[in-house]
């Protein structure tokens, strides 16, 4: 009895690997392009996008597979939404705040200033409606978007000078990323975009005076320490960056329904796998920095509380003139408000209290 039933198992799992097969075989075979905003040597924010490619044609047995191109090689760093949307490429794979300058409405998918953690990024993307209301704003764009990591709260960035107060950050020529810029402008810095590649020559030279990045692990990698001895955080513009697969529209729904079920489970593979190798990497390369002579600094709290109401005033400003902003500002706020709530009740609590016991132990050995 207990052999028959062994058998009729073992046929039904044959009979499912061959319909498995079967339906592979029936689906087509195709080769998109996928063009980053980040260059190869960054081996977190770039692999995102090849350990992506790699799932969806393992996903799809080979069938369905994504040529993952650095920033350069065949789209500008920050033209990646613009290729996608007149279909040079069919994906991207870029932090969508960097298109600010199109609607500062994209500031939100990526992270408000003074803005959510990354936990909590994830979870309003994911199952709090902030995709749902995201994807309302891109109908015009023609494009579709799916999670690819999270950089964790970055740094403030990397200064040739000391910042003592906030007279000190007046007239600062620094490069930072997205939306947060424009909130810098107002404390009389001057921000410039500059891609990843470019930083390092202008911090050197001397073209700028300050430039933020990501976090210790990345901004080793591109040497910044050797150029500016100062390190501060936090990076308040950027409380917990989310990166981003875009699609176009047409692409996504020509697509078959496995085809499109691979992008999204690989997508959030990729996701969770980002967020984790920063959280391993950070701390290990932020010790090597300190070993070799940085500076760490936390930021003057003149700065931080003039950034903060330097933020709420420029948010309040774009909100009453942008329906859109306005309408996904105040959904992200409200959730970021339920969250921060939620997380004083045990989360924050608990991390503080490890803390203080380390800081105790520490000074004790």
């Amino acid at each position: 009895m207990e052999r028959r039933k062994f058998i009729q198992a073992a046929g039904g799992a044959a009979a499912a690997a061959v319909a498995t097969s079967a339906t592979a075989e029936a689906l087509p075979t195709l080769t998109w392009r996928m063009a980053s905003s980040f260059p190869k040597s960054l081996d977190t924010l770039f692999g995102g996008a090849e350990f992506f490619a790699q799932r969806v044609s393992e996903l799809t047995q080979g069938k369905f597979t994504i040529r993952a191109f650095p920033a350069g090689e065949i789209v500008p760093a920050f033209q990646v939404l613009d290729a996608v949307q007149n279909g040079t490429i069919e994906m991207g794979h870029t932090p969508l705040y960097i298109y600010f300058g199109k609607d500062p409405t994209f500031t939100f998918d990526t992270c408000g200033p003074f803005g959510m953690s990354s936990r909590q990024q994830t979870a309003w993307y994911t199952a709090g409606g902030g995709r749902e209301i995201f994807m309302e704003f891109l109908k015009s764009y023609g494009i579709t978007t799916l999670p690819c990591g999270n950089t964790g709260c970055q740094m403030g960035g990397w200064f040739r000078k000391e910042i003592k107060s906030l007279e000190d950050m007046a007239g600062l020529k620094m490069r930072v990323g997205g939306f947060g810029g424009r909130i810098l402008q107002k404390l009389g810095v001057v921000p410039q975009q500059i891609p990843a590649g470019d930083i390092y020559p202008s911090l050197e030279k001397g073209t700028i005076d300050a430039a933020e990045f990501v976090g210790p692990y990345d901004d080793e990698k591109l040497g910044f320490d050797r150029v500016a001895p100062y390190y501060y955080t936090p990076g308040w513009w950027e409380t917990g960056s989310h990166l981003s697969l875009i699609i176009g529209n047409k692409q996504w729904n020509d697509l078959p329904p496995l085809y499109r079920a691979a992008l999204t489970a690989a997508s959030y593979e990729a996701h969770v796998m980002v967020q984790a190798k920063y959280d391993v990497r950070n701390p290990q390369a932020l010790a090597r920095l300190i070993k070799r002579g940085v500076k760490l600094r936390p930021f003057p709290m003149d700065v931080m509380k003039a950034s903060l109401k330097a933020a709420k005033e420029v948010m309040a400003e774009e909100a009453s003139k942008n329906a859109n902003f306005k309408k996904i500002y105040d959904h992200y706020t409200n959730f970021q408000d339920q969250q921060n709530k939620w997380y004083s009740v045990a989360e924050q609590r608990m991390q503080n209290f490890q803390i203080a016991a380390l800081n105790a132990r520490e000074k004790k050995e």
